[in-house]
């Protein structure tokens, strides 16, 4: 992984707790290419780029094994610590420079995190550890949501779009590969058989408080707070009270839904 901004303990903490797994739809949409195009068992797969294994454990029922790889030692130890399945195992690994055996990996997955990698050489990683006809998922979603409540959507999904666009001088150059749907990642990649799947709307439900610690496991809001901590914490409570104020309550417990745009690249190597 070519960047690394999640290497602090508070931040994978932050992961860990309030990052949620991929959505249902992502993770049948993956398995169903998978099925399609390659012929059962699945042996193993690996998650590149895991953070703290959230989409790592999304796979421990459809593999012999599982493998998460990330840069961040920390955000692997907290990975650790969570319960999963036995046959799920992490270690520390740029995503291009992965420890495995030529054309042994079934599938290879990356969930909000192949923005960070170097995708010339990730790719060229990739070719070399699947098997014939071995699959490739690489996925994320926009960090602009739509926050719902009552009537009040339009009001909360401006403060947040304003709390972002407050922080966007943090952000780094890789999101843009994010607000563009992976399009250049999946022109970079030398398979044929390949596909972008876009627009796919994933809502979940959450406290007030619990959205404010997603808000601050991004990594514009951690650059943020490593430059003026003060600030930082300032903004994050200054949204958390006006959210309370405009939908009439006073407990952060209060459950809101959060409306988030995912998106998919899938492809195959050749058999």
């Amino acid at each position: 992984m070519a960047t690394q901004l999640f290497e602090g303990k508070e931040h994978a903490s932050l992961y860990q707790k309030y990052r949620l797994p991929p959505p249902d739809e992502v993770q049948k949409l993956i398995l169903s290419y998978l099925e399609e195009k390659k012929q059962k068992p699945f042996s193993l797969a690996v998650d590149i780029g895991c953070g703290t294994g959230q989409s790592t454990r999304a796979l421990s029922s459809h593999f012999e094994k599982i493998v998460g790889t990330d840069i961040s030692k920390a955000q692997i130890e907290e990975a650790k610590r969570a319960s999963c399945a036995s046959n799920i195992s992490y270690c520390v690994s740029p995503a291009e420079e992965l420890p495995f055996e030529d054309s042994s990996v079934d599938l290879i997955t990356a969930a909000a995190a192949a923005h960070w990698f170097n995708i010339k050489k990730f790719l060229k990683e990739a070719d070399r550890i699947l098997k014939p006809s071995g699959c490739m998922a690489l996925y994320s979603y926009h960090a602009y949501m739509e926050v719902h409540y009552k009537n009040c959507a339009d009001k909360l999904t401006a403060i947040f779009t304003e709390f972002y666009d407050s922080l966007s001088k943090y952000a780094s150059k890789n999101t843009e590969i994010v607000h563009s749907e992976y399009e250049a990642i999946f022109n970079a990649i030398p398979y044929p058989d390949k596909k972008r799947i876009t627009k796919m709307v994933h809502k979940f439900q959450m406290p007030v408080g619990d959205l404010m610690g997603l808000f601050k496991s991004f990594s514009m809001f951690q650059t943020f707070l490593q430059i003026d901590p003060d600030a930082a914490k300032k903004l994050i409570e200054n949204t958390e009270q006006r959210f309370l104020e405009v939908m009439g309550v006073s407990s952060n417990e209060t459950i809101v839904e959060v409306w988030a745009k995912h998106f998919c690249v899938l492809a195959r190597k050749s058999s």
